[in-house]
């Protein structure tokens, strides 16, 4: 078997919304889609990608670097053993061939984007969940049947005062949510605390309401709003600092009775290591949010999850940030502690299978080859439009 072309594009994601950083404007996204000589039902099997949300479309990383790297290969340098399928690992060296370490970024999505597609490749031609496949090859077996999800909103919006975040987190508890999550850092301490207190109106307990500074505040302004919201005792306080700022981690950890959330734009194994080594951070009260996509994809992300083993934390402990379906798979099959949900923004990547339902919290995977792309309609048209393009 071998790989036939690599197709790739990036596409709008242009929103009101905004967070305490950046607004969404303007934001894009890659779609990616490697088609394989492969076939099922008279057709090529295709493995889709895409990158999270929250970084740009790396087209021009894929296009000069990346892809063609791939395309040149010796087609059997790229499968496995049996040489029946792909091997991720080893399209992953080929698509990395050449770069030096460090400088994270960018890069990092654009391989990350294309990992995804290949996993997605490569549970179709075993014409399995992707989930299936990830339990079996790294040893559990059989993947969660639900995976526990929080509802990711709550962004500040021009058109929207507090009645309005109240609104739209209650849909989220409508929907079978149990815990949501909602922006800080965006507006004053005391606007944040009164926007904090809207949302606590609506889910009742603090241990279902997150809040995520987008990594806005120097340490002091993290420790003074992490004191200021003490008597919420809320679920987290996502992204206090800078994410490579590990000792101010640790400074707002030590000061802080809130649990911290953080690792989303980490885009390494070594780089995760280094938060569990000077972050501070408790790996039995704190959340590593770790990208799937974002991060080289699963490839690195499994190393990931080794580094941060040997300094305690319990994969139980992770809750990939993305909110799609290929960080659901991966917290299924790998057995992680949930998954992040985006039911209302980044459509049409964000959220699961338009059929799926939230029970009490939790969400089913569906019984389809792959990630489930085919079963998100507005989705696959936009992959459906790509291949059209040959």
């Amino acid at each position: 078997m071998k790989i036939v072309r690599i197709l790739e594009q990036t596409v709008p994601l242009a929103s009101k919304i905004r967070n305490a950083v950046i607004d969404f404007s303007q934001m894009t996204a890659s779609i990616v889609a490697v088609v394989t000589d492969i076939r099922r039902d008279g057709r090529p099997v295709v493995g889709f990608g895409f990158n999270s949300n929250g970084r740009y479309g790396q087209g021009g990383i894929l296009r000069e670097r990346i892809i063609p790297r791939v395309m040149a290969a010796e087609p059997r340098a790229l499968l496995d053993e049996a040489g029946t399928n792909l091997d991720p690992f080893r399209v992953w060296q080929v698509a990395m061939s050449n770069e030096k370490p460090g400088g994270h970024g960018e890069r990092s999505v654009a391989v990350g984007t294309l990992d995804m597609a290949i996993w997605d490749a490569v549970a179709k031609i075993e014409e399995r969940p992707l989930a299936h496949v990830l339990a079996q090859r790294f040893g559990f077996g059989t993947p969660e049947a639900s995976v526990e999800v929080y509802a990711a909103g709550g962004y500040y919006h021009p058109d929207k005062g507090l009645d309005g975040l109240r609104e739209e987190l209650r849909s989220y508890l409508d929907l079978g949510y149990d815990a949501v999550k909602m922006k800080v850092g965006g507006a004053s301490i005391a606007e944040d605390l009164s926007r904090i207190e809207a949302g606590l109106s609506v889910v009742g307990d603090g241990s279902r309401l997150a809040i995520d500074a987008n990594a806005r505040f120097d340490p002091e302004t993290a420790i003074e709003f992490a004191r200021a919201i003490e008597p919420y005792d809320l679920k987290w306080f996502e992204e206090p600092v800078d994410p490579l700022d590990y000792l101010g981690h640790a400074r707002v950890a030590a000061a802080c009775s809130t649990p911290i959330a953080t690792g989303e734009n980490l885009f390494s194994a070594v780089d995760a290591r280094n938060l569990a080594r000077h972050g501070g951070l408790d790996p039995e009260r704190d959340t590593i949010q770790v990208d799937p996509v974002l991060s080289y994809g699963l490839v690195e992300y499994l190393q990931v999850l080794e580094h941060m083993k040997e300094f305690g934390w319990s994969r139980r402990r992770f809750v990939p940030h993305g909110g799609h379906q290929f960080a659901l798979h991966c917290a299924a099959g790998l057995r992680m502690g949930g998954n992040e949900s985006y039911p209302q923004v980044f459509a049409p990547f964000g959220g699961f299978a338009d059929d799926d339902s939230i029970e009490h919290g939790r969400v089913r995977l569906p019984d389809a080859p792959g990630i489930g792309i085919e079963l998100k309609g507005d989705l696959h048209a936009l992959y459906l439009k790509l291949l059209d393009t040959v």
